[in-house]
């Protein structure tokens, strides 16, 4: 079982479902409304654990209503939450437009999420202590970039999903060894990509590609599904990648294209994260090994 810390964001999706979203300055009626807890280190987080990893947040809820129910979500799917701090104010929310074509609109305000600015003694030693330390962008850039510094220095693993996109230094890309974008993404970081040994590129229902540092290359094909809702597949593939990335590319490749795809079968970021029992069964029906 590989041990993941997982430095990152976590919010209350607020997520609304409707036929066609609406056009600038236009007003189109909904088909439904629900509190979903979500945010891409929570997602990425329950999306490890339910892949098979042992997984530890460290992050931040702010003093709001919702605190308690996104401290539970975490606790709920047995994500360990000994790092997760309170702050002074909101929470951390996204909201979010869910199409009839299962496509979304998201807008995060970081709230609490916007608050971790420092790694206390306890969170640089859980860090050390582990196989993987998964970081995406919704936190400041600063203790992303503290996280990876201190889990290069120890041999951790560093897997960065470099998402909401923005320019990076080149001390951060420095300290990633693998990282995980999607389409557009690479189209954006273009050449920054291009020193990190390992870059997994989702490519949607078509599947995902690796390349390793010498170039090498592996694909592998989508998984077909019912679509429902896309939002938290990337979370769920990239979760899954890491909870199996020390049984090599191909099989962790198999593994997060299976999660990304089930993900999608259901409304919600968190609430669509598949178990590792859902992911065993497909990867068998697909013929692969589980």
């Amino acid at each position: 079982m590989a041990r993941i810390v997982v430095v990152g964001s976590i919010n209350m999706d607020l997520v609304t479902t409707v036929g066609r979203r609406p056009e600038p300055g236009e007003t189109v009626s909904g088909d439904g409304f629900a509190l979903v807890p979500g945010g891409k280190g929570s997602n990425q987080a329950i999306a490890a654990r339910r892949a098979g990893a042992d997984v530890e947040f460290v992050g931040a809820v702010g003093d709001d209503v919702f605190a308690d129910a996104l401290r539970g979500v975490l606790s709920d799917a047995a994500v360990g939450v000994s790092r997760l701090r309170h702050v002074d104010g909101p929470s951390g929310i996204a909201t979010i437009v869910v199409d009839g074509g299962g496509e979304n609109t998201i807008i995060v305000v970081g709230g609490a999420n916007s608050r971790m600015t420092e790694l206390d003694a306890a969170d640089l030693n859980a860090i050390a202590a582990a196989d993987v330390l998964m970081c995406q962008l919704e936190i400041p850039l600063p203790t992303v970039l503290a996280a990876a510094r201190h889990a290069r220095a120890n041999g951790t693993t560093v897997l960065l999903n470099p998402s909401p996109v923005r320019e990076l230094p080149a001390d951060l890309w420095a300290e990633i060894d693998v990282a995980v974008v999607n389409e557009g993404e690479a189209a954006q970081f273009g050449a920054a990509l291009d020193p990190v040994p390992h870059v997994i590129t989702t490519l949607g229902g078509a599947g995902a590609i690796y390349r390793d540092r010498d170039g090498h290359t592996l694909f592998h094909p989508g998984v077909a599904v019912t679509v429902v809702d896309t939002t938290g597949a990337g979370d769920s593939f990239t979760g899954a990648l890491a909870a199996h990335w020390h049984e090599g590319p191909k099989i962790a490749l198999a593994w997060a294209c299976t999660a990304g795809a089930l993900a999608t079968t259901k409304l919600g970021a968190s609430a669509s994260i598949p178990m590792r029992e859902e992911i065993e069964a497909a990867l068998r029906k697909n013929g692969e090994t589980a």
